[in-house]
């Protein structure tokens, strides 16, 4: 008899962005005369940038000669890309990573997701509330929780991210194995400074845990004194994993492109203590299990890092930044607490009510989709999340029905 994996029976009745869709779904079937914007789900509006879009109709005329076709392609990413990755997010920065410790992936949601099958079904994991709710949701999965109970898994090690700490969570009292941290943040848009990330890595140093540093939004920072990856900290490398896109940083969320940097000092252990590097363990299950990125998105996400590539990406963040600025600026007005905005495309708002009720009615008084806080945890609710992506036109016209919504 076959029987299914029952830790997936652990797992809330629906994905977060899932339930939002059904939500949105049925009041515009209600509505159907009902103009909706959407400053919900963190995914980008804007056209791709044109250096990438030359890139990719290059790749593809390659692909259309036999003798520039290309079949399966290195599983770790093409060298081309690789090197350009390494030279400018991370030695531009005085950040020692090398070309091969970098893996070219369709997602950093699926390598976030992925990553945990290197390590033990019974190792602790510490994550922070509000979370986004892979990382959370991946570990259930894999059995490493018990059952869901008051708004939280039994077995997991929260970090709790409030107003009153900045929305940066405190070392745990508890003693972790792996360690999840995401700055700009997901969904709060708080920053990390880099003496509070170096309190991180030597806390990871001495207790012999991992942190999955998830950076997928350090396109937005625009405080130059704030750390883009946390290879700036000294020892991070013996310690730390990190996750990157090109999704919202050059507008690839429909394109697919994304790599993780795994260091080959970075170690975690084995039964009897010995220290066992994490680079092949990865580079093993990502050669089984991944056929690479195609070759025409891989060209397109090296354009990215042409001067030309790098103009046109920093105009695509500066536009979102824009519109954070605006959502900021009203909700500043109409006297709501609020987080984020600044380095970051989420704005984290204190709703002062339950998050599903505001996000209700948000929706039916306002035609406005935001996320509600509880979706990403105990910490989220109260909370609603506005986000960025959008044109700026339709960001004026949701503040303005929020505005007469909440007036």
């Amino acid at each position: 008899m076959i029987k299914i994996n029952e830790h997936y029976l652990k797992l809330q009745a629906s994905y977060l962005f899932s339930n939002i869709a059904k939500k949105v779904g049925e009041f515009q079937e209600a509505n159907p005369d009902k103009d909706i914007i959407r400053l919900g789900i963190g995914d980008v509006t804007r056209a791709l940038p044109q250096a990438c879009t030359d890139a990719f109709h290059s790749a593809i005329d390659e692909m259309a000669t036999d003798s520039g076709f290309r079949g399966y392609g290195p599983e770790q990413g093409y060298d081309f890309l690789r090197e350009a990755i390494a030279k400018n997010d991370f030695q531009a920065r005085g950040a020692d990573i090398s070309a091969d410790e970098i893996f070219v992936s369709d997602g950093a949601k699926c390598d976030t997701g992925n990553i945990q099958e290197l390590f033990t079904t019974d190792a602790k994991i510490a994550i922070p509330d509000p979370v986004y709710p892979v990382y959370l949701d991946t570990n259930v999965m894999a059995g490493r929780t018990g059952g869901f109970e008051d708004g939280r898994y039994k077995g997991i090690i929260y970090l709790d991210s409030t107003k009153e700490n900045n929305y940066v969570p405190s070392l745990p009292t508890e003693k972790p194995d792996l360690i999840y941290l995401c700055f700009p943040n997901n969904p709060t848009g708080s920053t990390i400074t880099k003496a509070e990330l170096k309190t991180w890595v030597d806390y990871a140093k001495e207790n012999q845990a991992l942190i999955l540093f998830d950076a997928a939004y350090e396109a937005f920072i625009r405080d130059e004194s704030l750390p883009k990856s946390i290879y700036e900290v000294e020892g991070a490398k013996e310690v730390a994993i990190e996750f990157r896109s090109f999704s919202k940083s050059a507008g690839f969320t429909g394109t697919r492109c994304a790599y993780t940097v795994v260091p080959k000092e970075c170690a975690a252990f084995d039964a009897k203590g010995g220290k066992q590097l994490i680079h092949p363990l990865w580079n093993r299950r990502h050669c089984t299990k991944f056929n690479g990125v195609s070759y025409p998105v891989q060209r397109a996400a090296e354009a990215v890092y042409s001067e030309a590539g790098k103009a046109q990406a920093r105009d695509l963040v500066a536009g979102y930044l824009k519109n954070a600025d605006l959502i900021a600026r009203e909700i500043k007005d109409l006297g709501y607490g609020f987080i984020g905005g600044d380095n970051s495309p989420y704005i984290w708002i204190e709703g002062n009510r339950d998050s599903w009720e505001f996000f209700d009615m948000l929706l039916n008084k306002a035609g406005v989709v935001c996320t509600p806080g509880a979706g990403f945890g105990k910490c989220g609710e109260g909370y609603i999340r506005l986000s960025a992506f959008n044109s700026y036109e339709n960001v004026e016209k949701a503040m303005i029905r929020i505005k007469e919504a909440l007036a």
